[in-house]
């Protein structure tokens, strides 16, 4: 990992990082760094900002690599930003600089928090006479590249053989840890992924990093490898921490890797609500014979513990544990506000929280056991998948969700769901016709047939409108759907209930970031 200081760093680089260690990555101001934060420095320190803004720069410009569309075997680099090919650095450098400076002055200045950070950390290990043997190993090699896999010995078709079918493998993990540099994180995990022609989407942030890749079964299996002995990550994962299910690189339409500030995205800063202070993790074991208790307890209207589904509704509507409570939410970055305006439902109560593969619950019970009104808290370790691993034919009921192509994962034959039309047991979401929506909606065959395959009639006849070729300048991604339905809903009562509008989910325009 490239080192936080450079050589010729000395006590003007303290007085530059402590003048600048409060920086808010998303402070509009620091988009024009002429006029902000360059303005300020006087000639020594602007050395160090001028430091931190080339790296910043090289490392967005790494982040955008891709292999040369020549051979397997050629090592040559091209770089793909919005959506542009630039097969020479000059025109990426160019591109970066005149289309892209506010994201590199973001970074700029998320480097000169981590300077800070780690100047801090640095003094207080010096004053102990203590060594960092991580930091030590990291910054043998500042180059990305010497921290990818020896493939020498593989020949092309086997690292890409089954990639466009369920003869690959698609994994699903997580590992909250603290992340000194995750600008080089990304960068590092962008050439790991190509290096091994694996496509998806991670979350990298100074709290760990968040990822589902797809590729062949090799490519994921020295995926694993990589990163287990990783030393920023082999102290906080384990092999089981990989859920792995059948796919491949076709799941995901290309591979995406960023920065940001939180790994799942609930909406509250990392500094407020720690995933250091999470529920309870309960084994797929443990978990089952909870549920077995709680869904033995006869009156509803008397039970002191809550199953809490805390994932999103169009998640739950296609599988969910029984007798489950599923907030009728469009996306985590509700689940706080649910929580606030539903306090007094959990008061006194025992909670149970799951989720798609345990991430959500990290934060989502850390903020519940924030807020001091429940007994105890405990949440299901591994998620759904590796509950169902254990148990697929255990209390939880239909399809799991993924956010990637496929949609869902099938392990029992239990059917929830309803089309949306006709009402018949029906559970595979497709995107609504309409192009300008972004909804999932669930219609039979024979409803598909007679041409119901948009999610409402509002977008019904937007897609009537296309077809007739009139202008669509006032098309809108809302429709009917997201009009009617509460931002954060009110349990009008104690009673558990589960979900059962017909009304689709969405999907982002760029496609969602698995949680």
């Amino acid at each position: 990992m490239p080192s936080s200081n450079s050589p010729d760093q000395g006590d003007d680089l303290e007085a530059c990082i402590l003048r600048f260690s409060d920086l808010d990555l998303k402070d509009k101001s620091l988009i024009n760094p002429n006029s902000c934060l360059k303005a300020e420095l006087d000639g020594g320190t602007k050395k160090k900002y001028s430091f931190a803004k080339k790296k910043a720069f090289a490392l967005f410009v790494k982040t955008k690599e891709v292999p040369a569309q020549r051979s397997f075997e050629c090592k040559e680099k091209w770089w793909q930003c919005c959506q542009q090919l630039f097969t020479d650095q000059t025109g990426i450098h160019r591109h970066v600089a005149t289309q892209h400076a506010d994201k590199v002055d973001q970074q700029t200045a998320s480097i000169l928090k981590q300077l800070a950070a780690a100047l801090s950390t640095s003094k207080s290990l010096m004053s102990a006479d203590q060594k960092n043997p991580l930091k030590e190993c990291l910054t043998l090699s500042h180059e990305v590249s010497a921290w990818l896999p020896d493939l020498s010995c593989f020949s092309a078709d086997e690292l890409t053989s089954g990639q466009g079918s369920d003869e690959g493998e698609v994994l699903l993990y997580y590992c909250y840890c603290d992340l000194e540099d995750p600008y080089w994180t990304c960068a590092w995990q962008t050439a790991l992924c190509q290096h091994l022609h694996l496509t998806g989407k991670v979350r990298v942030a100074m709290e760990g990093i968040n990822g589902t890749v797809g590729g062949s079964k090799l490519a994921t299996r020295l995926y694993v490898e990589v990163m287990l002995s990783c030393p920023l990550f082999k102290d906080y994962l384990c092999k089981d921490d990989f859920k792995t299910s059948k796919g491949g690189a076709h799941c995901f339409p290309e591979l995406r890797v960023g920065v940001f500030e939180e790994i799942v995205p609930m909406g509250i800063s990392p500094s407020k609500i720690s995933y250091k202070k999470t529920g309870i993790h309960l084994s797929p074991g443990e978990f089952h014979k909870e549920v077995e208790k709680f869904l033995s307890q006869a009156n509803q209207e008397k039970r002191d513990t809550i199953l809490l589904d805390c994932r999103n509704f169009y998640e739950s509507k296609i599988g969910r544990f029984q007798g489950c409570l599923a907030p009728d939410i469009r996306k985590f970055s509700y689940f706080p506000s649910y929580i606030d305006k539903n306090l007094e439902l959990f008061r006194e109560k025992t909670v149970l929280m799951y989720c798609t593969g345990g991430i959500r619950c990290e934060r989502g019970s850390a903020y519940i056991k924030a807020k001091g009104v429940c007994k105890e808290v405990f949440q299901l370790k591994g998620g759904i998948h590796k509950y169902l691993e254990e148990f697929p034919n255990g209390f939880y009921k239909g399809k799991l969700f993924v956010f990637d192509e496929r949609y869902a994962l099938s392990y029992n034959s239990d059917v929830v769901s309803e089309c949306s039309y006709c009402g018949t047991q029906w559970d595979q979401y497709n995107l609504c016709s309409t192009p300008q929506c972004r909804q999932l909606v669930l219609t039979c065959p024979a409803c598909q047939e007679r041409g119901f395959t948009a999610c409402c009639v509002t977008c019904q006849d937007k897609g009537s409108i296309k077809a007739s070729g009139l202008p669509q300048d006032s098309f809108k991604e809302e429709c009917e759907c997201t009009a009617r339905r509460a931002r954060i809903p009110t349990e009008l009562s104690q009673q558990l209930c589960l979900p059962v509008s017909p009304e689709p989910g969405p999907v982002s325009e760029d496609g969602p970031w698995l949680v």
